[in-house]
């Protein structure tokens, strides 16, 4: 069974109506700019995969820099912990920033952020 048919069969993908919806891409790798489909073709990601990998997929220094960080710390729950990553961020933040502006909200999401 295809990667395609598999997908249909137990998943829900956002903005999309299932019923009328073609079958998504099947995505087996990418590099650079560039999405591999699992029949070969190379199409370019033009949409960065909505927006998060602006500097390319697999971009070395970007690889090694997540390799770095999450053989160190990959994630804590920030409610009630904290860590040197995200209050160093925030510290560089809170520079930049106009002046009254001195907390930092971290959010994943357009929902969840003030």
């Amino acid at each position: 069974m295809d990667l395609s048919a598999r997908d249909a069969r137990v998943l829900w993908h956002p903005f999309t109506q299932a019923a009328t919806a073609p079958p998504p891409l099947p995505v087996v790798a990418a590099e650079g700019a560039y999405l591999i489909l699992e029949d070969g073709r190379r199409i370019f990601d033009g949409l960065s995969s909505w927006w998060s990998t602006l500097h390319g997929h697999g971009e070395p220094r970007i690889v090694e820099a997540i390799a770095r960080q999450a053989a160190r710390l990959d994630h804590v729950l920030f409610a009630g912990c904290t860590h040197p990553p995200a209050v160093e961020l925030a510290e560089r933040l809170v520079a930049l920033a106009p002046a009254g502006l001195d907390r930092v909200f971290f959010s994943d999401d357009g929902s969840t952020a003030v």
